[in-house]
């Protein structure tokens, strides 16, 4: 797809096409910015708004926000107005593609879009302009989704903080006084949507990086199963644990965005959603009888006393509701899964971008810096190890999770730092990064606000490919739990 200014040739046709054959729609009425993106869907396919005034919405509160947020790398405002427009046309005409048709979304900057720079964080890559679209941006534009840019990263990826020395750390929305950490490595994309910027983002998971932005900034993202969505077009950091996941500001939204993501056919997510039948029809089941896993003693001595507490509160909600809690004991700890997960983390990250870091004096992260030099002190036997060890825990804590319909935990043992006062040697994705070692799906939600005003993250892990089983018990919570609701704009 070749791009013309900052408008695909085929989108140029199809919007060019509606322009001819329908009238404009005009509507005065503007949803909430932090309104479901399902509803907003709904609301466009009533014409009760346009995708036009959705994408101005964003349009104009990035303008107003941004420059103090920082949450977008670059943006394509005048294209995704092009693209509302195009949008309106088509569904005035009755050629509405799906339900995720005049949605604004953004996406991670390490996602390539052809024609259009992808610097994955890092400064040396400003001027690398893509020459591919990725399969997933593919399959949103397909969905009829509206791009608005891509959003800020860690540098390759490498780093659950969301720090960016070179490049500029996002403003995590929640705390206006004060700098705190936005999660990453998708900070960006965690607060583009928490401020109502975008509808939803794609974000990038290798160790926590959908899950750990989300939290902090109180918002909803999943991290699917590896390989169950392509990688083409995505800058990789571990080949063996990358994946990439949606974000957004519920977890219905989350699950459009999925089955968008996954390439299914529009029409039939449409008609899935009407009939409440497949992914659907798990978000309403409720949770009676569900077995879920809780933190065991020795697990919880990490946690904050404030996150430990909404933890808590959210166990008791969902035994409340029909879940039955055990503790959850595996044979090895969250911190030994850590480990095992940064050694491949470290050396195939090395192996992609550690040539860069040899040079002491180019312009890149020093927080990163050490992290993918690690990859270079480990020999190719360590590597071989780690990856026949990772197997080995596989068969057997796989059985361990098994046992459970899912395990619950905090997604972070914190809530977001102040940047000043970061220790980037530690990291935050505690209990995040055992998803990805043991390859399991994983969804982060809002578990309500701690005494400071900041969000705390609930993770809900699951075996592989039961993706519906994490959203059903998500959804369930959601329903009857706490919201972090907006942060304070």
């Amino acid at each position: 797809m070749r791009i013309v200014g900052e408008q695909c040739v085929s989108e140029v046709c199809v919007l060019l096409w509606y322009a001819r054959c329908a009238p404009v729609v005009e509507r005065n009425m503007i949803a909430s910015p932090y309104e479901s993106i399902s509803a907003q869907a709904e609301k466009i396919l009533r014409q009760e708004i346009t995708s036009s005034e959705l994408v101005e919405q964003c349009c104009e509160r990035i303008e107003a926000l941004d420059s103090r947020l920082g949450a977008f790398q670059l943006l394509c405002l005048e294209r995704a107005r092009v693209a509302g427009q195009g949008v309106d046309q088509a569904i005035a005409s009755g050629h509405r593609i799906g339900p995720f048709h005049g949605i604004p979304f953004a996406l991670k900057d390490i996602i390539e879009v052809d024609g259009l720079a992808t610097t994955a964080g890092c400064q040396l890559r400003k001027t690398h302009i893509s020459r591919e679209t990725a399969t997933i941006a593919r399959r949103l534009l397909a969905g009829g989704g509206v791009f608005l840019g891509k959003t800020k990263t860690v540098e390759f990826a490498f780093g659950g903080w969301g720090t960016n020395q070179q490049m500029g750390t996002p403003w995590n929305p929640w705390d206006l006084d004060c700098q705190r950490t936005p999660g990453g490595s998708s900070s960006g994309s965690a607060v583009a949507v928490s401020a109502g910027l975008a509808g939803c983002a794609v974000g990038t998971d290798t160790g926590g990086s959908v899950r750990l932005p989300a939290a902090m900034c109180g918002i909803v993202g999943l991290k699917v199963s590896q390989g169950v969505l392509p990688l083409d077009g995505i800058v990789p950091l571990s080949h063996t644990l990358d994946t990439p996941g949606p974000m957004a500001r519920w977890v219905s939204d989350v699950a459009l965005m999925y089955e968008t993501l996954l390439g299914r056919n529009p029409a039939a997510i449409d008609q899935d959603r009407k009939e409440d039948r497949g992914l659907w029809y798990e978000l309403k089941r409720g949770i009676e009888g569900m077995l879920l896993g809780e933190l065991s003693s020795a697990e919880r001595e990490g946690v904050e006393a404030d996150v430990l507490m909404l933890y808590d509160e959210a166990l008791e909600l969902l035994r409340q509701h029909g879940a039955r809690i055990e503790i959850f004991q595996p044979s090895q700890s969250f911190d030994d899964l850590k480990h095992a997960t940064g050694v491949i983390m470290a050396a195939e990250g090395y192996y992609h971008h550690g040539a860069l870091y040899a040079d002491e004096t180019a312009l890149l992260d020093e927080d990163v810096r050490p992290r993918m030099l690690a990859g270079a002190s480990l020999s190719a036997a360590e590597y071989i190890d780690a990856l026949c060890q990772r197997k080995n825990d596989q068969a057997v804590l796989g059985k361990q999770v098994g046992r459970f319909d899912a395990i619950v935990t905090p997604t972070t043992p914190t809530t977001a730092r102040p940047i000043q006062a970061l220790d980037q040697s530690v990291t935050p994705a505690y209990f995040t990064r055992a998803a990805n070692y043991l390859d399991l799906c994983g969804l982060s939600l809002p578990m309500g606000l701690t005494a400071e005003g900041l969000p705390g993250g609930l993770q809900i892990l699951s075996p592989a490919y039961q993706e519906a089983t994490v959203l059903r018990i998500g959804a369930e919570y959601e329903r009857q739990g706490p919201q972090a609701g907006a942060p304070p704009l």
